[in-house]
């Protein structure tokens, strides 16, 4: 019987994670399947793109998986059993489960309204690409109303900062303010910090600082000191959260609901199942939790393809990097922000601002689509074969 290697996820990480696999493990002993909701893959660093107007690529999963041997499921994970070692779906035929050897779970974050009262209901956002179109629409009315819409991002962070800038950039017409809880770019450098608010004054972007919301309705926000902001749009980045799917299947997360794992992007409560990206509580090389980005994506892939392939070929297993070297941020499409960061994550002085800065971060967009696009392109064609199966109970007991 072969070795069944589940996937939970296509995004950044999950679908680098299954077509390496794919290129590393005989198919004569492994069949690697992959559960994604939506059936083509999404640009996550370019959704704020996406909501202000601009065309993003979104290249079919059937294709990016086409000749790998991967199977595809279209549906959304439900629930999953790790003592059964079944996954639970949900798609347009009624579903059912899905069982595995090995699981690897990258299902990612969404946005978060972090228990303020009207998010949900009043709020839109740029998680996910049906949030992204539906804010566009919204961007769009405005537009067509003429001159004067108002239009509030709420959360200061890298997500809110590009998607602000993006939308004065790309409807001038609109009024944008955004809304700070603390300093804006209070993480950056001193120059990085002049620079950004420097790009703020030149598209009229209205600045908030240190304004906390405490409701949000539909045509307001309602600030924790009495002020209150007039909005025909409410976007809300203050935050990200993961599905509670892996809190509720008895294996061991954080508070947050992130998966604990080890130095291998193993589960340290189930050793059969393997996370990465966002959903996964991973130390870096620093000894500080990796941030939730595209770039931990990247880093806890390589180290649980690395974990993966070694344990069931029986080879060396390689401990490859995990480190979080800077931040890229995009201000519009002429300008952008690249701050690198010390050991200990803390900025250093010196940034990159400007074009230059923008066609960085570009490069580095147009890097992450086609290396997901061609899964196992510059891969080693030799497929390993399996060696005898690891008596994984035996492991989880002795933990």
């Amino acid at each position: 019987m072969k070795h069944r290697i589940v996937v939970l996820g296509a995004g950044y990480a999950g679908a680098y994670v299954a077509g390496t696999l794919a290129r590393r493990l005989s198919p004569a002993d492994t069949e690697i399947t992959v559960v994604n909701a939506e059936p083509d893959f999404v640009q996550r660093l370019r959704l704020h793109q996406l909501a202000a107007g601009q065309e993003i690529a979104a290249p079919r999963l059937a294709d990016v998986f086409a000749g790998t041997g991967i199977r595809l499921r279209v549906a959304r994970v439900t629930a999953v059993d790790p003592e059964r070692q079944v996954v639970a779906v949900a798609d347009a035929d009624g579903g059912g489960e899905l069982g595995y050897d090995t699981l690897l779970y990258a299902l990612g974050s969404h946005g978060s309204d972090h228990g303020v009262p009207g998010v949900t209901e009043h709020a839109f956002d740029v998680a996910g690409r049906p949030s992204a179109l539906r804010l566009r629409e919204r961007l769009d009315s405005l537009s067509r109303q003429g001159e004067g819409g108002r239009v509030l991002v709420v959360g200061d962070g890298l997500t809110g900062i590009e998607t602000a800038t993006e939308i004065a950039e790309s409807r001038p017409g609109l009024s944008v303010t955004l809304v700070a809880r603390g300093e804006l770019g209070a993480r950056l450098s001193g120059g990085a910090r002049s620079h950004l608010r420097q790009v703020c004054d030149r598209m009229s972007i209205t600045v908030r600082e240190h304004s906390r919301v405490a409701a949000v309705e539909a045509t307001r926000v309602l600030c924790a000191d009495g002020t209150v902001l007039a909005s025909d749009a409410t976007v809300w980045t203050a935050g990200f959260a993961v599905s509670p799917i892996a809190a509720a299947s008895g294996l061991e997360v954080t508070e947050d609901g992130r998966i604990v794992v080890d130095r291998t992007m193993r589960s340290v409560s189930h050793p059969n199942v393997y996370a990465v990206g966002d959903s996964a509580e991973a130390v870096g090389d620093n000894g500080r939790p990796l941030p939730m980005s595209c770039a931990s994506a990247g880093y806890t892939g390589r180290q649980a393809v690395a974990a993966i392939v070694g344990r069931l070929t029986g080879r060396e297993m390689a401990t490859t990097k995990l480190e979080y070297v800077g931040n890229h941020i995009s201000l519009g499409r002429l300008d952008g922000i690249l701050q690198m960061v010390d050991d200990q994550a803390r900025s250093k002085p010196q940034h990159l601002g400007g074009r230059k800065a923008a066609r960085i971060k570009a490069g580095i967009v147009m890097m992450s689509l086609w290396a997901t696009s061609h899964p196992t392109f510059g891969l080693p064609r030799r497929k390993h074969r399996l060696a005898a199966a690891p008596d994984v109970s035996a492991e989880k007991a002795a933990a």
